[in-house]
């Protein structure tokens, strides 16, 4: 299987509008590296979350007690005029922000005040992390999730490579539900046929059988035909990337 480095919008085919982003292992680092791809074509970009998340490092917010739009991030701003640099000239197209209620306790960012279908309206992309995984690589979804907006374009279904292979009660959240829907232990391993039953079945009743697919983490497969059993097991394309 082939390994996208770069350009994972394209590789992906985000299309403006809003973009729910599943699964596990790499959401967050999916989101904050499509959001600086589409910035550097010159989109506006809202990053986001349906339910629960940290902060995107470095990506300013804008809280819910000011207008969303009052300070887009424009990258550069701290440089010099007329600098060169990389990030000068790569990045000052576009701009970018992220949005949402911060529980002080928490540390969490939880969806914004505002409806998403009105933010995408002032944006050219809207990024939203659409359920949780607790930093594991492997998931199965409960009945109240994902909590996917109504008005959505684009759906990236994550899985953590790093997972298969490794025993599921280790490697996945929630794994009563998955070995509920696959017919196995906790103690059995994760393999590539079975996390795509899983994903299949979860595919045929959440009604999301055009989500993209992107297998992350390859790099951490001892061997290589681990991510080629997962296309095959699928039956349809995968990305497959390395997102740290």
């Amino acid at each position: 299987m082939e390994t996208v480095n770069g350009n994972l919008a394209s590789a992906l085919r985000i299309e403006p509008g809003i973009t729910a982003i599943i699964g596990s292992g790499g959401k967050s680092t999916l989101l904050k590296t499509l959001s600086l791809e589409l910035m550097r074509s010159g989109g506006r970009v809202l990053l986001c979350t349906t339910t629960h998340m940290f902060p995107v490092a470095g990506v300013p917010w804008d809280g819910s007690s000011r207008r969303l739009d009052a300070a887009p991030w424009k990258p550069g701003a701290l440089h010099a005029p007329g600098c060169t640099c990389e990030a000068c000239a790569g990045l000052v197209r576009g701009r970018i922000c992220q949005a949402g209620v911060l529980d002080p306790q928490t540390g969490k960012l939880s969806s914004p005040a505002a409806p998403l279908d009105q933010l995408a309206q002032r944006f050219d992309y809207v990024l939203a992390e659409a359920d949780g995984s607790k930093r594991l690589p492997l998931k199965a979804h409960a009945a109240w999730e994902p909590v996917i907006p109504a008005a959505t374009a684009n759906v990236v279904w994550v899985v953590g490579a790093s997972g298969l292979g490794k025993p599921i009660n280790e490697a996945v959240h929630r794994p009563e539900l998955f070995c509920e829907r696959c017919g196995c232990e906790p103690t059995d391993i994760a393999t590539p046929e079975r996390v795509v039953q899983v994903l299949n079945a979860e595919m045929q009743a959440l009604k999301l059988s055009t989500a993209r697919v992107m297998l992350n983490q390859v790099d951490a497969l001892a061997d290589s035909t681990i991510a080629d059993r997962f296309q095959a097991a699928l039956g349809r394309p995968v990305v497959a990337t390395n997102l740290k």
